[in-house]
Formats: structure tokens, sequence, C-alpha cells
């Protein structure tokens, strides 16, 4: 069976319009090439007890659950308490961050910058030669800076343990309307119940008007369908295929 994930976005300035999210696009992109299905997406305000439900909701129902923010030194970073309670341990202070940040810091290093060494007891550190602090992974919740830079660096360390049996697409580009194409995508459909077919219709691009997407995890499926797909279209039709 495939792999699921559900993805957790923390921070009053997403929810309030300040920030404008880039993490979850990059996140559900990468995971879609890995395999994993991503099943839920949201967004929760810096508060302990809503992460803390959201993340025990998630880590029962998923394989995988991905954290973005909160995890800094100022007050509103209670990621990491918020993942401890739902998992039911204690907050610990992990001694192999505190010398990172001692080392980092150096005499700079405060009380305030020590919270990054705050981590949910059992916690797993995981590092990678492109990491200056390890990522955070407690049971199936990986705890992810909201910084988009290093929340990718972040899981490109761990991108490989995600890695299955990964999504196929094709992108068709037609000049049809959506209302006209929707016929010949129900009758692909018909002949191709397993593919995931999706529709796009474009208002500003003068090239086309749509953007079919055509996926499965089977590549001969996805082109067999595509051969069908286009062999159905009006030849005039269809702008280009990728």
């Amino acid at each position: 069976m495939p792999k699921t994930a559900g993805i957790l976005l923390i921070g009053n300035e997403i929810l309030s319009g300040k920030v404008a999210d880039a993490n979850a696009v990059y996140l559900c992109r990468e995971l879609r090439r890995l395999g994993v299905d991503v099943r839920r997406l949201v967004v929760i305000p810096d508060e302990v007890e809503p992460i803390a439900h959201e993340v025990a909701v998630q880590s029962r129902a998923y394989d995988y659950v991905f954290t973005s923010g909160g995890v800094g030194p100022t007050h509103d970073d209670v990621t990491i308490d918020g993942v401890a309670r739902a998992m039911g341990v204690p907050v610990v202070r992990e001694p192999r961050l505190v010398d990172l940040l001692r080392g980092f810091y150096r005499e700079s290093l405060n009380e305030a910058r020590l919270k990054m060494a705050d981590v949910p007891e059992g916690a797993e550190l995981v590092t990678a030669d492109a990491l200056v602090f390890p990522a955070i992974v407690m049971r199936n919740v990986y705890i992810l800076p909201g910084v988009p830079e290093i929340f990718r660096q972040k899981f490109e360390a761990l991108r490989e343990r995600f890695r299955g049996e990964p999504f196929h697409l094709r992108n068709v580009f037609v000049s049809m309307s959506e209302g006209t194409l929707a016929d010949f995508l129900n009758d692909l459909l018909q002949k191709y119940p397993d593919l995931l077919l999706g529709s796009y219709p474009e208002f500003s691009n003068p090239a086309y008007k749509v953007k079919v997407t055509l996926e499965s995890r089977d590549p001969e499926y996805v082109s067999r369908a595509l051969e069908d797909f286009l062999a159905r279209l009006p030849r005039a039709s269809v702008v280009r295929v990728e």
C-alpha cells in the first residue's frame, strides 16, 4: 500500500496573512515525486493544545506527519511542546544540541537560544553533512522549521526515508474549453478507471485553455491512457504534451 502523509503548518503569521507559506507546496510536490500520498494539510496557530490535538490525530491516521514552523527561540515557538503533549512525553534538553548551540553562538548563547535544544523525550536526531543542526523526529512526526530555506535543507536530509513507488505524470494542454473537454475526460475514465485525472482551466493564458494531468503509479498504464486520450481529441485542440 502507498504511504500516506499529513502536513501541519503552524504559525499565526500564516493565518493572519503576514507571511505567504511556501513550504506546503514544496513538500506536497516532493512527497508526490517520492510516491507518498498527502491526505491532509492544515494551518493552526502557535498554541500548544491545537498543535497537540492535530499531531495526535495525524500521527494515528498517516504513516508520516510533517510540521512546519514554531521551533525557534521566541515565546510563540511551541511546536516542540505540542508534539511532546501529543505523544505523552515530557520536553527534555538534549545535550548534543546544547553543545552544537554553544559552538555556534559561543558567548552569544542565552536561555532563549538554549530553548532550541529542547526536544520531546525519546526524539531521534537525524544528522547530515548539509545540516548545521540535526532534524528532529519523534516517532512518525518530522519536526521542521518554518524558514523555507532551512525547511528544504532538512527535508533533503530526510527524503530517502520516504521513497516509494512514485507517481508518473503526463500533462496535456488543450485549446478547447473545460465544458467541451468534459465528455472526453469522462470517456477516458470509463476505459481507465484507475487513472488520476485532473483538469485545470486557465483564463489568462492565450496559448491554451485547459491543462489536463494524467497520473498513475504504473508508467505503462498512464502511457496507454495518454495515447488513447490524444487519439480521442481533435488534433487541432492539442497545444502541447509534456
